[in-house]
């Protein structure tokens, strides 16, 4: 049983945090992000989650880290 748990697949999209419209609070919360909130705000609006590479908001590492707690809407 445990085993399955650990095979579940990322958040339902319901439970992502969106990049067009969470607060800065919101984004700085993210686990493994750090103080991103600010540059994500500045940056908006977005079409998908791949735009925080294509306008170079964030690294590849740090994005890496968000992008299955990350949502456009």
């Amino acid at each position: 049983p445990g085993a399955v748990a650990a095979l579940a697949p990322p958040a339902a999209a319901d439970d992502r945090v969106d990049l067009n419209s969470a607060s800065f609070e919101a984004l700085n919360s993210l686990r493994g992000g750090g103080r991103i909130g600010r540059a994500i705000i500045a940056a908006r609006p977005y079409r998908s989650v791949e735009d925080l590479l294509r306008k170079k908001v964030l690294t590849r590492s740090t994005y890496e880290q968000i992008k299955d707690q990350v949502t456009v809407r």
